[in-house]
Formats: C-alpha cells, sequence, structure tokens
C-alpha cells in the first residue's frame, strides 16, 4: 500500500511540474504576434470623416467605451463621455473574470504610437504586451481594411480628453492562461467595392460585429455552425435579453423585406425613449447603427439573407423573477 501510494505521490509531483512548467511557458511565450509596425497615420478631414462614421455607426466603439444611459431604450452615450471608458462586463455576465472597456480618449491613448494603436484595435495586444479578452471585437477589426483602421485611429486622435483611469481586467484563473492564447496577427482584407453587395454587406457586418451578438455562445466563445441564429443570454437590470435570429429562416428575417430592415435601424435616429426598471429594453446600441448609411445597411441585409437559414425560436426577453 506505501508503494502505491508513494507511486500516486510521484505522479502528482509529475503532474505539478508539467502543469507549472506549461503555465510558465505560456505567460512567457504569449500572446504570440507580430511588433507593432511602423506606422504614422497621415489624418486628413476626409479620413477624420471616415473614422468617425466607422467609430459611431457601423463598429460603435464609442458604444462601449463610453458611460451608457439604460433609462433609455438601447442606452445611448451620455453626454461628456465619449470615449472615457469604464463599461464593465463581469461574471454576472458570464464573463471568466472582469473586463473594463478603456478610456480611448488621448488621456487613454496618447502613449501609443499609430503602430501600436493599430495592433491593439486588430491583434488585442496591448502596447504593453498584454493580451485583451476577446469583448473587445480584435478578431473581426483584424479582417478590416487597414485604410479602416487608420480612420478610426485619426479621429480618436480628435476625441475631447478626458481624464478616467479605468482599471486593469481581472481574468480568473485558469482563464487568465488562456487568454493569452487568443490574439493573432491581423488578416487584413481589402474593402470589396460596394458594387458587389453580398462581400461588401459580409464586410460591413463583419466590421459591425454582428455574429458576436447574434450567434450563441459556449464556454464564452461564439458556435460558429450556430452563426446568426440568436438566442445569446444578456442580464440586463429587470431580466434577461437574448438576441434575436437574423438568419433568413421563418423563426429569424425569413419574412424581412430590406425596406423593413432599413426602416428598423432608421426608426432610431434621433429616438430618446425612456424605460422603466423591468420593461424590455435592450444592449443593441440603435441610437449609433441609425446613423448607418442606407447603402451600407442595403448591403448588409442582402448578405445576412445570404446565409445559411437555421431554426431557432427565441424568446427574446424575461422579466426578472418569472
Amino acid at each position: 500500500m506505501k508503494k502505491v501510494l508513494k507511486v500516486l505521490g510521484f505522479a502528482v509531483l509529475a503532474i505539478a511540474i508539467v502543469a507549472t512548467a506549461a503555465i510558465i511557458y505560456v505567460n512567457n511565450a504569449f500572446p504570440k504576434v507580430d511588433p507593432a509596425i511602423e506606422l504614422t497615420v497621415n489624418s486628413t478631414p476626409e479620413l477624420v470623416a471616415r473614422g468617425e462614421y466607422l467609430a459611431n455607426h457601423v463598429a460603435v466603439c464609442i458604444d462601449c467605451h463610453s458611460t451608457r444611459d439604460f433609462s433609455l431604450y438601447s442606452g445611448p452615450p451620455m453626454d461628456g463621455t465619449l470615449g472615457k471608458g469604464g463599461d464593465k462586463f463581469d461574471q454576472s455576465m458570464g464573463m471568466p473574470g472582469v473586463f473594463y472597456a478603456k478610456n480611448i480618449t488621448p488621456y487613454g491613448i496618447s502613449r501609443y504610437t499609430d503602430g501600436e494603436l493599430y495592433r491593439v484595435i486588430t491583434t488585442g495586444v496591448t502596447k504593453e504586451g498584454h493580451a485583451l479578452f476577446p469583448i473587445m471585437p480584435y478578431p473581426y477589426y483584424g479582417q478590416m481594411d487597414p485604410e479602416d483602421i487608420q480612420a478610426i485611429i485619426a479621429y480618436l486622435r480628435t476625441l475631447p480628453s478626458i481624464e478616467s483611469d479605468i482599471p486593469d481586467a481581472e481574468p480568473d484563473f485558469p482563464f487568465s492562461i488562456i487568454l493569452k492564447t487568443i490574439p493573432q496577427n491581423a488578416n487584413p482584407q481589402k474593402r470589396p467595392d460596394q458594387t458587389d453587395i453580398i462581400a461588401y454587406g459580409k464586410y460591413m457586418a463583419t466590421f459591425s460585429g454582428c455574429a458576436e451578438c447574434h450567434t450563441p455562445v459556449e464556454k464564452g466563445q461564439i458556435i460558429p455552425e450556430k452563426m446568426f441564429s440568436g438566442g445569446r443570454e444578456f442580464p440586463m437590470p429587470g431580466g434577461l435579453l437574448r438576441t434575436p435570429n437574423i438568419t433568413p429562416h421563418n423563426t429569424g428575417m425569413g419574412a424581412w423585406t430590406e425596406d423593413m430592415f432599413i426602416a428598423r435601424f432608421k426608426g432610431y435616429e434621433n429616438s430618446r425613449q425612456p424605460v422603466a426598471m423591468g420593461e424590455f429594453n435592450t444592449l443593441m446600441p440603435w441610437n449609433m447603427y441609425a446613423g448607418m448609411d442606407t447603402t451600407d445597411l442595403k448591403a448588409i441585409f442582402a448578405y445576412l439573407q445570404s446565409v445559411e437559414p437555421i431554426e431557432n425560436e427565441v424568446t427574446r426577453f424575461e422579466p426578472a423573477g418569472e
């Protein structure tokens, strides 16, 4: 019996040594992405305008990196908070730790070169070499045309500087180790011509992060074979929100027309609808997406109508206590 216990003890020790070595290796070898490129963004009024459009109405960077007012429908950003950061994502939302949207005004990003900003936006690796949790959708931004990313950088440099020091992320163990392995080098693609409506729509839908919210997740990762079928859950004040199915199945957008799709977005331009606690509200930043160009909305609709129809009837909202 003593011999068996001795063997088991050695086995446990060996496993502990291997696990410790693996953790040390990951901590030192990852994140494994290329160094920041040498880049100086040639900021022009046209590039800044493009960046403002993308950051506010397509990629909606300003949405997460501002203070949202959820006393109003869809939680529009509050005046005077644009880019200051502070949005918190934690275990109550199914996150493997506590993560914050950082300050992206000049106060928060002035220490970054343009090349370092390009890297953090497209790979999720900070100036200091830390990996960001992919609730910051860098896997999508890494597929975008470099000129569009540079436009966002040019725009962010023009934001009013707001002093706001945001805490660092606190990922739970062992995800704190896994997180380091997630960032990958960017795989930038040239923006398709608008005449290729499906390809252009896919590009804009990727930039908008549609798949991220409208796809079910498992262990924090979206399930590719269920892309766009909805059902991802988000706890909200007063209830549980589930995202709708946006595939062309009849349980999703199978019966929608292009006009219906555009009207759904444009109906929220300048909307400031109060919402009482316990009533249906949404994380979907309608007020920001409402500013998207109609041509871009048409292309996104055309692309979504081309994806695989998936049956998934979604109960959109369950009030707390039900």
